[in-house]
C-alpha cells in the first residue's frame, strides 16, 4: 500500500512538472506586440475549481514520522476547492491578487497502518472559508493576436496566443470549524464546543480559536485564448498559524470522569474513540504528563484548481478623420 501511494505521489509531482514548467516553455511567444500593451490587459476576473488536501496529524502513510509531509497525502481524501477572485497588474511582470477561497479538508486514522494512529481512530471533516492577498511575479508575458479577423493575419493570431508562468506568495485569513464522526450514531459532531482536549478544565490547553493567518504561496500557469479570455492551472500551499484544524494537538487526554461530568459524555467519546489495541496509549503516564495525542506542528492545506480569467481591457476611444491637407 506504501509503493502504491508513493508511485501516486509521484506520478501527481511529475503531472504539475510538466504542467507548470514545460507547457509555457513550449508555447510561449514572450512579450507584448507594443511596448505598453500589457496595460489593457492590468484587470481580470477569474473563478477556479479544482480540489483540496490537507496536512495535519490525522491518517497518512503506514509509517511514522511522514505527518505533515507531503508524501503523506491521502489521496482518497481529496475534497472540492473553489475560488472567486480578482488580479490587478500593477507592473508588467508584478500584480496583486485578492480572493475568497472555500475548501473542503478532512482526516481518517482508519486510513493508515501505522499502529499509533490506526489505535488512535480520530477522523475529522471541516470547511475553510478564507480570504487572501497576494503578490505575483510573472515569467512570462501575455500576447494576444490581431483583432481582426483577416486571411493574411490568421497565422499571427494563432502564434501569438502567449502563456505566462507565476509564482506567488501572500497573507490570508481563514475560518474553520472540525467536525468529527460520531462512532455510535455515525453523526458528524461540531468538536469545538465538545472541548475534546480538556479545554478549560485543570491542567488542560485553553481553548482554540476558529480564525487563523494563512500564508498562500505556490505557482500558476495561464494560457490566453483571446483579448478577453484565458485559462489556467494553479498549485497553493497554504501554511498556517494554528494546529487545530483537525481539532488534534498536543499531549492531553483529560480525566474521562472530570470531562464527562463538565462537558457530557459525547465529549468523552469523540476525545478518545481509541481501538485499544495498544494497551494504554491513551491513560496519562504516571508522572503526570499526558499520552501524546498529536503533534505540535501547525496544520496545512493545498489546493489544485482549474482557472478561468476574464480581461476587462479598457474601452477604444473614437478618434476623428482629420484631412491631411
Amino acid at each position: 500500500m506504501y509503493f502504491s501511494q508513493l508511485m501516486n505521489f509521484k506520478i501527481f509531482i511529475f503531472f504539475i512538472f510538466v504542467s507548470f514548467i514545460y507547457a509555457p516553455a513550449l508555447f510561449s511567444q514572450g512579450g507584448f506586440a507594443r511596448k505598453d500593451d500589457w496595460k489593457k490587459y492590468r484587470q481580470e476576473a477569474i473563478l477556479s475549481v479544482g480540489a483540496s488536501q490537507f496536512l495535519g496529524d490525522l491518517g497518512g502513510l503506514n509509517k511514522v514520522g511522514t505527518d505533515f509531509s507531503p508524501v503523506d497525502i491521502e489521496f482518497v481524501l481529496t475534497r472540492p476547492a473553489a475560488s472567486a477572485a480578482y488580479r490587478y497588474k500593477f507592473a508588467k511582470n508584478f500584480g496583486l491578487h485578492a480572493g475568497f477561497n472555500y475548501l473542503l479538508v478532512s482526516g481518517d486514522d482508519k486510513l493508515t497502518q501505522e499502529q499509533f494512529r490506526n489505535n488512535r481512530n480520530l477522523n475529522f471533516k471541516s470547511n475553510i472559508f478564507e480570504l487572501a492577498v497576494r503578490a505575483e511575479y510573472c515569467f512570462f508575458t501575455n500576447q494576444v493576436g490581431h483583432r481582426y479577423n483577416l486571411k493574411n493575419t490568421r497565422k499571427r493570431r494563432m502564434s501569438t496566443k502567449a502563456n505566462e508562468f507565476m509564482i506567488f506568495v501572500g497573507v490570508g485569513g481563514f475560518y474553520f470549524n472540525p467536525k468529527g464522526r460520531n462512532p455510535v450514531t455515525g453523526r458528524w459532531e461540531k468538536l469545538h464546543r465538545l472541548h475534546t482536549e480538556g479545554q478549560g478544565l485543570p491542567g488542560g490547553p485553553k481553548q482554540y480559536r476558529r480564525i487563523s493567518l494563512s500564508i498562500p504561496m505556490g505557482i500558476a500557469w495561464r494560457c490566453n485564448l483571446n483579448r478577453y479570455w484565458n485559462i489556467g492551472l494553479e498549485l497553493s500551499y497554504r501554511k498556517t498559524f494554528t494546529d487545530y484544524i483537525d481539532d488534534v494537538h498536543g499531549s492531553y487526554y483529560p480525566d474521562r470522569n472530570l470531562q464527562a461530568s463538565t462537558y457530557g459524555a459525547t465529549s468523552v467519546l469523540l476525545a478518545d474513540p481509541s481501538l485499544g489495541h495498544i494497551p494504554n496509549a491513551t491513560a496519562n503516564n504516571g508522572d503526570g504528563t499526558g499520552a501524546q495525542r498529536g503533534d505540535k506542528e501547525k496544520d496545512a492545506y493545498m489546493s489544485i484548481q482549474i482557472t478561468v480569467g476574464r480581461y476587462f481591457p479598457p474601452k477604444r476611444k473614437k478618434s476623428k478623420l482629420r484631412s491631411k491637407f
